[in-house]
């Protein structure tokens, strides 16, 4: 797995194995959002209730990002994953991950997703994606 991400991050972009395609679609969207500007508080954040993909900042927000990756396009959008439930269950976490860092600060909730075709990777960020 370490060799097929460190490929992943240094510039491969084929498409990963199934099983690693989360986490290197997370690598791809922390990479993405540093240049953006953002700062990672926290990656796979994690406590009874579940985990968040990414914690970061952006100015005075706090930005709870997911991710959401795919291998190929398809008539399907992987944002299209994040239904209200998952959403739910984010903001819950999101409220946790506050608490637990005494964090009182403006949030956002953000999707990047992370598509892998004919060896052109494609990162898509979703800013406000819900509330």
């Amino acid at each position: 797995m370490f060799a097929s991400l460190w490929k992943l991050i240094s510039g491969d972009n084929a498409a990963p194995e199934v099983r690693d395609r989360g986490r290197a679609g997370e690598a791809h969207a922390m990479k993405y959002l540093e240049a953006k500007g953002l700062r990672i508080l926290a990656r796979n954040w994690s406590c009874s209730m579940g985990e968040l993909d990414i914690v970061a900042k952006q100015g005075e927000n706090i930005v709870f990002v997911e991710v959401k990756s795919a291998g190929r396009q398809s008539g399907f959008r992987p944002e299209d994953r994040v239904n209200r439930e998952k959403q739910k269950r984010i903001r819950r976490l999101a409220r946790a991950y506050l608490k637990s860092e005494r964090l009182d600060a403006p949030v956002r909730y953000d999707i990047v997703t992370v598509i892998w075709h004919e060896g052109e990777t494609k990162v898509e960020h979703l800013i406000n994606a819900f509330i």
